[in-house]
């Protein structure tokens, strides 16, 4: 071992070991630490620093599954899609989340048969890193389940190495009547093997078959699919379902201590690795346990903020602010390092275990009914007394607020507008479901088609019908989408929306109106966030805003100059206004957009 080679393992060791100490035994971890080594060593970066520039104003992202939009003209749907996004949101949007992209048996994606390969039936690693090319590129790492047809279950059946250590093996008499479920199928399925019937883990679905992180070689085995997809073009590593990773009898077997240490783990090696990668956590529960994955600004660099979508949308529903400032008053800024992922839709459905505690049981239940009315269903999780509760909503947000909880209304684009412009004004890095920029309604055929709920908010565009609605300055897609762009393009200016810029809940006396004040790290941008959440013309008090009187206020999205600072400014229903003492910010779309 050379001199170089020695220092850049002490390195990797001083880093990496006592977190596996804190997973496994002193024997195993002392092994691993060498294998881990090994796997890392080619791309070791000179000095492992972290990067707190990973993000700025300008980073703006998309959700979207593989073949979101396809073609009749024979070519494959990330073709499709590369093709969609330079020509259409490109220089709005500068990351993709692609989401599952490779063979899969169940759940739209996230039961992978083989992490290393593009489904064919989408097209292959080169279109994949055609994209990554252009936009920086999310890729998940489904880490809590594989499919049943993996070849790793495959071995489990038949007792090969090395898939035949790689599951939980149950005694079926076990109570596990305390594990916090997601779903309301059965916790384990039973599967014949050459050495009789075994009871296996599915946290999901009997073909979701959880892992045993608990060998370590499964931990080996995912460090060696990061890697993969690092190489492929990969910026961001989103981590799927990891609160449920470690299982642990006589517990809930969510969010366990070695979860954490394997977030954290796989965050420090990434930084040794590459400092600009970015390591996000997808766990849609309750705020305060969501928030634990930030560590102590040590494990997730984001997190995706779940409360958001059930609280912003009933706040539209009801067209008032309270529980949305209560709740936007209660949250920590991110640590410096991390940032909050602020979505407002996604291919999942609006998940209501992050509202728990924050909407009063009235409020939830006129949700509910709302959104059955507007089309939508309703999915169910039980829990550990074998009851079972509202887990999420399904239906596509463009529906959802199509009305008000007193009826349809003539205001749905306008309101949709106003969701997605709260959303982009937080603090956080906003992300953008392709079906919201799309102004995609529910997805009813889909649901009849396949008998799952969540199909209604996946609806395939076909590409050549979807121009000719964007071509039609008349239609909703056409609409939407071209004022998501004038927006995100206003926004991507602004420093003052820098993801760890200030945020401030102001208080203005009219509930309709949401405000709050966002300041540059700089300091020498602010900009008052105002929206109005109702179908009715609102007043809104400029003297409440205390803007300063010696600097030139101005609203960056319709261009209005304030020369009145103490006038009341009328907002129309769900207007928005971004007011700010500084509209030149630095800005220049021919740079390459990187972290």
């Amino acid at each position: 071992m050379t001199v170089t080679t020695s220092k850049q393992f002490e390195r990797v060791s001083a880093c990496i070991q006592p977190l596996l100490s804190r997973i496994y035994s002193a024997d195993v971890a002392e092994r691993l630490i060498d294998d881990i080594y090994t796997l890392m060593e080619p791309w070791l970066c000179p000095s492992g620093q972290e990067n707190l520039k990973k993000w700025s104003h300008n980073n703006v992202l998309l959700i979207t599954y593989g073949d979101s939009i396809c073609s009749q003209d024979g070519r494959k749907p990330l073709k499709v899609l590369g093709e969609f996004l330079e020509t259409y949101v490109e220089g709005a949007i500068t990351g993709v989340h692609i989401l599952p992209f490779f063979p899969y048996s169940s759940d739209d994606g996230f039961a992978v048969i083989d992490y290393l390969q593009v489904n064919p039936e989408l097209g292959d690693w080169e279109d994949v890193r055609h994209i990554a090319d252009h936009f920086n590129l999310m890729v998940d790492l489904v880490i809590n389940h594989i499919s049943s047809e993996h070849e790793w279950f495959q071995q489990f059946k038949r007792g090969e190495k090395p898939g035949c250590d790689y599951f939980i093996d149950v005694d079926a008499s076990n109570d596990l009547s305390h594990v916090v479920r997601p779903r309301s199928s059965p916790l384990l399925t039973k599967v014949d093997t050459t050495s009789g019937p075994k009871y296996v883990w599915t946290t999901f679905s009997e073909d979701q078959v959880d892992v045993n992180f608990e060998n370590p070689d499964v931990l080996l085995e995912y460090i060696k699919i990061i890697l993969f997809y690092i190489n492929a073009g990969a910026r961001y590593i989103r981590l799927d379902a990891v609160g449920f990773l470690w299982k642990k009898l006589c517990t809930n077997c969510m969010h366990l201590p070695e979860t954490h240490a394997v977030v954290r783990l796989l965050r420090e090696m990434l930084q040794l690795i590459d400092p600009g990668i970015a390591l996000i956590t997808e766990t849609n529960v309750p705020n305060r346990e969501n928030l634990s994955y930030f560590g102590n600004r040590n494990e997730a660099h984001m997190i995706y903020n779940f409360s958001l979508p059930p609280l912003l949308l009933n706040a539209l529903l009801q067209g008032k602010s309270d529980h949305l400032k209560t709740w936007m008053m209660s949250m920590p800024p991110a640590p410096i390092g991390c940032a909050y992922f602020n979505f407002t839709a996604s291919h999942d459905g609006i998940g209501m275990r992050p509202a728990e505690g924050l909407l009063t049981d009235n409020e939830h239940q006129e949700l509910l009914a709302t959104m059955k009315r507007h089309g939508g269903q309703i999915s169910m999780r039980r829990r550990p007394d074998g009851s079972e509760s509202p887990y999420e909503i399904n239906i596509s947000l463009f529906d959802a607020l199509k009305g008000t909880v007193k009826g349809e209304d003539e205001w749905q684009i306008e309101r949709f507008l106003c969701s997605q412009t709260v959303m982009m004004s937080l603090e956080g890095i906003p992300a953008f479901y392709i079906h919201s920029l799309l102004a995609t309604p529910n997805y009813t055929e889909g649901v009849k088609e396949t008998g799952h709920n969540r199909t209604i908010n996946r609806y395939k565009w076909d590409y050549e019908d979807l121009q000719q609605k964007l071509n039609d300055p008349n239609t909703s897609q056409s609409i939407v989408l071209r004022e998501l762009r004038r927006l995100i393009q206003i926004r991507r200016r602004q420093t003052a929306f820098h993801p760890n810029a200030t945020q401030y809940t102001l208080h203005p006396r009219n509930t309709a109106l949401f405000a709050f004040w966002r300041q540059s790290i700089a300091r020498d941008q602010s900009i008052f966030s105002v929206h109005n959440l109702s179908n009715q013309v609102q007043d809104l008090r400029l003297s409440e805003l205390n803007l300063v009187g010696t600097d030139d206020w101005y609203d960056l999205i319709s261009g209005t100059h304030i020369e009145d600072i103490t006038a009341i400014y009328p907002l129309q229903p769900y207007q928005s206004v971004w007011i700010t003492n500084k509209i030149d910010s630095a800005f220049d779309e021919t740079v390459p957009i990187i972290f």
